[in-house]
């Protein structure tokens, strides 16, 4: 039986995510500080408009989402959000979608925190593999799929206007299919 998994996250982290990797992969095949080809505001424009190296992300979230609805046993759709809030429930759906739901006993062993500090963001980020070496022809640095492991780190890059129109955006690409991102306060920016 074929299965898959989705890990999403909010339409603003996926924005400053790429454009900070692509700034990363211009410092990495140039081996000095480098600028995005593209101004901020430009670069953020066609995000929204679905002008976008990965393709429309819109699109790809709502495909997934609607196949997860459509059958939630061979599709998984999780939220960064979610798992870094409460991993513990996240490694325990995980484990139940796999078919390997865990027995009391091993909770009661600890066994489900034992996995989620071996999965977590910080124990991954410091794998030797992801420390060094090179990705994508060796076009991206390993280390740069790690930025901070934050949630809501976006707030410190786009700007009220940009989050405000992530949020309207959101709200009409994904309205009435409940899907829904929890939406944090941008609190200040910087680019």
């Amino acid at each position: 039986m074929k299965m898959g998994a989705e890990l999403s996250t909010s339409a603003e982290t996926r924005w400053i995510s790429s454009f900070l990797s692509a700034i990363s992969c211009l410092k990495t095949r140039s081996g000095k500080e480098a600028d995005h080809p593209l101004g901020v505001d430009e670069a953020f424009d066609m995000f929204c408009r679905a002008i976008h190296s990965w393709g429309p992300f819109w699109e790809h979230m709502h495909g997934y989402w609607n196949a997860h609805s459509e059958n939630p046993r061979k599709v998984l759709f999780l939220k960064y959000e979610d798992l870094k809030e409460d991993i513990t429930s996240q490694v325990k759906k995980i484990a139940e979608f796999m078919g390997f739901p865990f027995t009391l006993e091993e909770e009661k062993q600890g066994l489900i925190d034992q996995i989620s500090g071996l999965c977590s963001f910080e124990s991954l980020r410091n794998l030797a593999a992801n420390k060094t070496g090179n990705n994508l022809n060796g076009l991206v640095k390993n280390s740069s799929f790690f930025r901070k492991g934050k949630v809501g780190d976006w707030t410190n890059y786009l700007t009220p206007a940009m989050a405000e129109r992530v949020r309207k955006l959101m709200e009409s690409k994904f309205e009435g299919s409940g899907l829904i991102f929890k939406i944090l306060k941008n609190k200040s920016h910087q680019l």
